[in-house]
This record gives structure tokens, sequence and C-alpha cells, in this order.
């Protein structure tokens, strides 16, 4: 994802956005309908919006459907780089979010577990094994009470 866009969304474009954040399956012709364009339009611009990074259309799961049962914000402070330690932790495949922080933590990541032991094993041998890394908190999910994406075009 690119650290900063070029130039500003037009509104034709935030509309576009909007349309498939409320429902990424929706077809190219009703979305140009709704922003008044054509099919072939919308879907250029959707591929232009791709390619340049600010536009990813994914599947949104539910991690506990899938027989994930704990999820966690893990707070991390270190020595040295923290972009080379933020970039190693984002090559572990539990880890889902990571990002430099200014604060308590210098960086802080989200992963997705089967179940405590899981969890655990990510500790052990994903997180605290760098040298790096001199203390971490975790913040044990109990529930999702709200997860949006529909921000970013206002």
């Amino acid at each position: 994802m690119p650290e900063s866009v070029s130039s500003p969304l037009d509104a034709i474009a935030k509309k576009i956005i909007e349309e498939l954040q409320a429902d990424g399956r929706a077809s190219y012709a009703s979305i140009g309908k709704t922003v008044g364009l054509s099919e072939a339009a919308v879907r250029n611009r959707v591929q232009k919006l791709n390619e340049s990074g600010l536009l990813q259309i994914v599947a949104v799961t539910d991690p506990l459907k899938l027989g994930f049962s704990r999820q966690a914000l893990i707070g991390i402070r270190c020595t040295g780089d923290t972009q080379a330690l933020a970039e190693q932790l984002g090559r572990c495949p539990e880890i889902d979010y990571v990002v430099l922080t200014a604060g308590s933590f210098d960086i802080l990541i989200e992963v997705v577990c089967e179940d405590d032991d899981h969890l655990l094993r990510i500790l052990n041998q994903q997180v605290r094994t760098h040298p790096e890394v001199t203390g971490t908190e975790t913040l044990v999910y109990l529930k999702l009470v709200k997860q949006q994406y529909n921000w970013g075009t206002r």
C-alpha cells in the first residue's frame, strides 16, 4: 500500500469507492448507473484505483466462524530500527496488522489465532525472539463490538 497519494480523489472516484464499500460484489453496470458512468468507465476507474494501491477488494471473513477463537492486539516496545522490525513482523502470516506508533509502544500488531496456545506460540516464537524487542503487552479481544470499512472517502 503506498504511503501517500499524489492527487486527491475526485467526487466520482469517491462515490465508486463508497458503492464498493457498501457492496463489494456490486456490478460495474449498477455502480455506473449510480455515478453516471458507463460500465466500461467504472471498470477502468476501479482497475486504476486498484493498481495505484488506493483500493483493494477482498472478502472479509469472521474469524470466529472460521475456527479462530482468539484475537489480540500486541503492543511492542523495542530498540533500534522500528521500521525494520515492523517489516520483519509483517512477514509472519499470523500477524494481520502492523503499525508503527508514537507513545507507550513502538509497534502495534494484531493477530488472529486458533486458541490461547497458538497466541502463546506467536508471542514466544515470532515476536519475543527478536533481540530488539524489550517488552510486549497483549490485549486479548473478548468481543468485537464494531468493525467497519466504510471510511476514507468523506
